[in-house]
């Protein structure tokens, strides 16, 4: 199974929905405004991980980010 997270402009997402639901093997699960927002930070943080792992990004230094705290 393959999960997607579509961005879909307001004024689309009536015709969208209509689409996928008539199709038998999708099955649709809209978020929350919550939800969206923590997948984006997480998202993000996956990114930056993976150009720390890359090398293209420094990383930050952990009792640093704990001062911070």
């Amino acid at each position: 199974m393959m999960k997607f997270v579509l961005e879909v402009k307001e004024s689309k997402v009536e015709m969208l929905m209509a689409l996928l639901n008539d199709l038998p093997y999708v099955k649709t699960k809209p978020l929350t405004p919550f939800k969206a927002k923590v997948l984006l930070h997480v998202k993000e943080a996956v990114d930056e991980l993976n150009l720390v792992l890359s090398g293209r990004l420094k990383a930050r230094n952990a009792e640093d980010l704990l001062n911070e705290l």
